[in-house]
């Protein structure tokens, strides 16, 4: 199966500010989502973001330590599991979790760093002679901007 890879490339925030919008849009579309982080303490700065952001009101989430992670419509983890079924996956932290089983994969990197930018056009190149549908997506001002 392939996967509809949309590479995000962050230039004006950070993940944790740039990503409830992308998960309250997963939400909307009845999606359920895993976030894959690069470590312990990225997943614990991204798991309070979520709980204090604003816009949207609410993003239910877990982690392992969760009861019933199968539950949870997103799943914060440093590990590529899939306790919920999710169809969506985003990576962060340039981690190079594979993109099968799901379907539409979002990778966030940081614009203001050589070394993520350098790892995520690597990323692309393996997913693009792999077969997958890939997009580009750059922060403005003015929000996202599909380019290329």
């Amino acid at each position: 199966m392939m996967s509809e890879i949309g590479f995000y490339h962050l230039t004006r925030t950070d993940v944790a500010a740039a990503l409830p919008t992308l998960l309250g849009r997963t939400l909307a579309a009845g999606e359920k989502a895993v976030v894959v982080c690069a470590d312990e303490r990225q997943m614990e700065a991204l798991d309070n973001a979520l709980w204090q952001c604003q816009s949207p009101d609410w993003l239910p989430h877990g982690t392992a330590q969760t009861p019933h992670p199968e539950w949870q419509p997103i799943y914060l983890t440093t590990a590529p599991k899939n306790p919920a079924g999710a169809r969506f996956l985003f990576r962060t932290g340039g981690v190079e979790t594979p993109p099968e089983p799901y379907t539409r994969v979002f990778d966030l990197f940081d614009g203001n760093s050589e070394a993520e930018t350098l790892a995520a056009r690597q990323r692309w190149r393996v997913a693009k002679e792999a077969g997958h549908s890939l997009t580009y997506w750059k922060q403005e001002n003015s929000g996202w901007v599909k380019a290329g």
